[in-house]
């Protein structure tokens, strides 16, 4: 298991379907061990600038890394539900 439980972490992807975007900043809340030969995978909650959850979706391993401290945290709009 690369990520830890409430670990921090950005995706690598776009989930147009709950409108997040490469780079918007999740938490881990679960982690899916793959089947023999398959990727792990992570439950993760995304959260608006004021702390309220807006999206809970599963992603593969490759879809989220950890933060460090080469990046920085920005504030976009989120868009209208799809």
């Amino acid at each position: 298991m690369k990520h830890n439980l409430f670990d921090r972490v950005a995706l690598t992807v776009d989930v147009p379907k709950h409108n997040l975007q490469v780079g918007d900043v999740a938490t881990v809340v679960e982690h899916h061990a793959g089947a023999q030969g398959q990727e792990d995978g992570y439950t993760v909650e995304a959260f608006n600038a004021v702390g309220e959850s807006v999206a809970v979706v599963t992603v593969k391993e490759s879809e989220i890394d950890s933060l460090n401290a080469k990046g920085i945290l920005h504030v976009r709009p989120l868009a209208a539900s799809a």
